[in-house]
């Protein structure tokens, strides 16, 4: 009892009360950010715990005000619950973890949509905002409006990441910021649906690059609001890095290459396409019973053919089944506009047939041509910032109006894929991932809830805390 009534005497002196405060403070806002402007913060700390002249001058009214005055009272308890939470929250999410969604199926059976995923940000070191000023709790745009900017971009930070403790690696399943997220296109458009029809479609959640190829920019310019956003405003995407920054890529009929080694397919939640050939309708119960998602599922009945993404050993229950007369695995050959670098003349490659592509890395040199040009010209001009500038009578490349046979990255890169094979718009679409847009590691489902149901009777509880491998 008297070591604990000791330890109570101590830590009821305001100096060491003071001196722990700003031990932690330093620690954590000084060393650790590499900023010493948050020495700042030291002297608040000096009149919470020794000088209180804030007390003095504003919180002695205040608290007399919230004794006096029910109503002030009341307002000043929710005004200080938001603050508290914000105060608390903010930086945990800043430096800690973030919490994220599962929206669609792209890295199912892996994850599912509906699943809710802690994100560990310190594992990587955790990225500081490019824009400090912005609304808490939100990505891109404020609550209960459509485009409302959520930010305030006339203040932006350059790139920086604090140190963590691992870097990324081959086969993590990582969340950041959407690459081509950097432009988007908001409002409606006027199209014209299968039937002939006239129809207005909203486009917000279509690809601004993808707009770009298919209508041109002048339509895109005249008809759609355009904006730029920083790049921790861009929407976060979560795939697994297939490639990190010094490897070469290569997709060979579905499969995955690294370095001339192929990927084995041991990750258990890796979905392709198949063809499968009946003679009877496959019922939707046998699908739930096989953990196949019936949404994914299509069936043509005059061909008496299904398309279905399948695990490995979804695949080997689906061909036992006794209505079944052949299963087929997809493999798409026929090159098109959409797969990066979005140029089927010299890279005539599609999502499963792809490659050999060299990933950048940072401090590497690579010779600059014409040729080449489709496949580091986004990194050049948007991801590092250069002018770049092409002569096409003399063949020749300009990079800040200086001749340029070769150029040296200054990020590293990543190449990454979604889990399921088929239904993933990933690096395969839109190239690299550059390191300034990495979040963080995926680690684990913390709730997962069954689209359309609510959390009181569509909870997955199967799924709860489960690791994401």
């Amino acid at each position: 009892m008297k070591a604990i009534e000791k330890v109570r005497e101590i830590w009821g002196n305001r100096w060491v009360k003071f001196s722990v405060a700003s031990a932690v403070y330093v620690l954590w806002f000084v060393i650790w950010t590499r900023n010493l402007w948050w020495l700042l913060g030291v002297a608040v700390i000096y009149d919470i715990y020794i000088g209180k002249r804030m007390d003095r001058l504003f919180l002695d009214r205040y608290r007399r005000c919230k004794a006096n005055n029910r109503r002030f009272r009341k307002a000043a308890e929710w005004v200080e619950a938001l603050l508290f939470a914000t105060v608390v929250v903010v930086p945990l999410k800043i430096y800690f973890f973030g919490m994220y969604v599962i929206p669609s199926s792209s890295m199912e059976h892996t994850l599912l949509t509906g699943d809710y995923i802690f994100v560990s940000k310190v594992r990587y070191g955790p990225k500081m905002p490019n824009t400090p000023l912005s609304f808490p709790f939100v990505q891109n745009t404020l609550p209960f409006t459509a485009h409302t900017p959520s930010y305030i971009d006339w203040i932006e930070s350059p790139y920086k990441r604090l140190k963590g403790w691992d870097r990324v690696r081959n086969n993590d399943v990582v969340v950041f910021n959407f690459p081509e997220g950097d432009t988007v296109a908001l409002g409606m458009l006027t199209v014209t649906d299968e039937y002939g029809r006239t129809v207005s479609s909203d486009v917000s959640t279509t690809n601004y690059y993808e707009l770009v190829r298919s209508l041109g920019r002048k339509r895109v310019h005249e008809e759609l609001d355009v904006r730029y956003r920083p790049v921790d405003k861009r929407e976060n995407y979560i795939k697994r890095c297939i490639a990190v920054a010094g490897d070469t890529v290569q997709i060979a009929d579905g499969e995955v290459f690294v370095d001339g080694e192929q990927m084995t397919d041991d990750l258990p939640g890796v979905q392709h396409l198949y063809l499968v050939k009946v003679d009877a309708p496959i019922g939707n119960r046998t699908f739930e019973r096989l953990g196949i998602n019936a949404e994914e599922v299509d069936y043509n009945p005059q061909t008496q053919r299904y398309t279905m993404p399948l695990t490995a050993e979804g695949a080997e229950r689906i061909g036992g089944l006794p209505e079944v007369v052949q299963i087929t695995r997809y493999i798409n050959r026929l090159p098109n506009e959409s797969i990066f670098p979005h140029d089927p003349v010299r890279y005539p490659w599609t999502e499963d047939n792809f490659g050999p592509l060299w990933i950048p890395q940072a401090g590497a040199t690579v010779p600059l041509t014409t040729d080449n040009l489709p496949l580091y010209e986004r990194i050049i001009r948007n991801y590092e910032g250069n002018d770049l500038r092409v002569d096409e009578a003399e063949g020749v490349i300009y990079i800040n109006d200086s001749l340029a046979t070769s150029y040296t990255f200054r990020m590293n890169y990543y190449f990454m894929m979604g889990d399921n094979r088929h239904n993933s718009a990933d690096s395969r679409f839109w190239g690299f991932v550059p390191e300034d847009h990495i979040e963080g590691r995926a680690s684990f489902v913390w709730l997962s809830v069954t689209p359309g149901k609510n959390i009181f009777n569509g909870i997955r509880w199967n799924r709860m805390f489960r690791k994401i491998e």
